[in-house]
């Protein structure tokens, strides 16, 4: 039989083992707060995201010069949306190698309405306003049809937007064609794209031929999307 002092003793560790399991739980939850919360949030984006398949949800947004857009006012033609931050790694590889450009020119030669999306928060990574991005889009020889200030977030998770970049891709009938990275090669390494197997150029040629796009989603590689809260 366990004499008081035994008991005592055996209580008294088992406090300390609860006690560490719960300093345990309380650290995860602080060190990993962060991404906890951008889980959360991210299953939140999914969760209303675009569907392939199915209508483009519809959007106003105003652009770096000030003037609205509305999906609705390129009913008939292929759009591409890019969600873009400039001080992102794997954003400035496809920019200082040029291929984000050549994408953008090829795709804006054919007709196609290429449209930049900035959603970065005040004070976050990668936001800027009209002026800044405008200064962008002329030094770095960028070729979109217009860049769109999302500075609320409200149309990145509209979308479903999760990196930078991200791209979709919209078909003359309105409906996603295709959502996910620009290409194969998920690094920020510039020497990777000679070889890489560029997902968009795919998908828009897909999109004229009026052919199932390939690959038509996929996982989107690069830095999160900052957006506010």
């Amino acid at each position: 039989m366990l004499s008081i002092d035994m008991f005592q003793r055996i209580k008294e560790k088992s406090v300390f083992r609860n006690n560490l399991l719960a300093a345990a739980v309380v650290s995860v939850a602080v060190v990993g707060g962060i991404h906890l919360v951008r889980a959360d949030r991210q299953v939140a984006i999914a969760s209303t995201a675009a569907k392939i398949g199915a209508p483009a949800p519809n959007f106003t947004a105003t652009d770096s010069n000030g003037k609205k857009h509305n999906l609705a006012d390129f009913k008939g033609k292929t759009v591409v949306l890019e969600w873009t931050n400039h001080e992102c790694p794997f954003v400035r590889k496809h920019y200082e190698t040029n291929n984000m450009q050549k994408t953008q020119k090829s795709a804006t030669s054919q007709g196609v309405v290429w449209l930049s999306i900035v959603s970065s928060a005040p004070g976050k990574q990668g936001f800027v306003n009209g002026a800044k991005a405008n200064e962008l889009t002329k030094s770095r020889n960028a070729a979109p049809n217009a860049v769109l200030l999302d500075p609320d977030g409200a149309l990145g998770r509209k979308y479903g937007a999760r990196t930078t970049p991200h791209i979709y891709v919209i078909d003359p009938k309105g409906n996603l064609a295709y959502t996910g990275a620009i290409d194969d090669k998920p690094t920020s390494n510039k020497d990777d794209v000679p070889t890489a197997k560029n997902y968009v150029v795919a998908a828009l040629e897909a999109v004229k031929a009026g052919k199932a796009v390939p690959n038509a989603t996929n996982q989107p590689y690069g830095c999160s999307v900052k957006y506010g809260k």
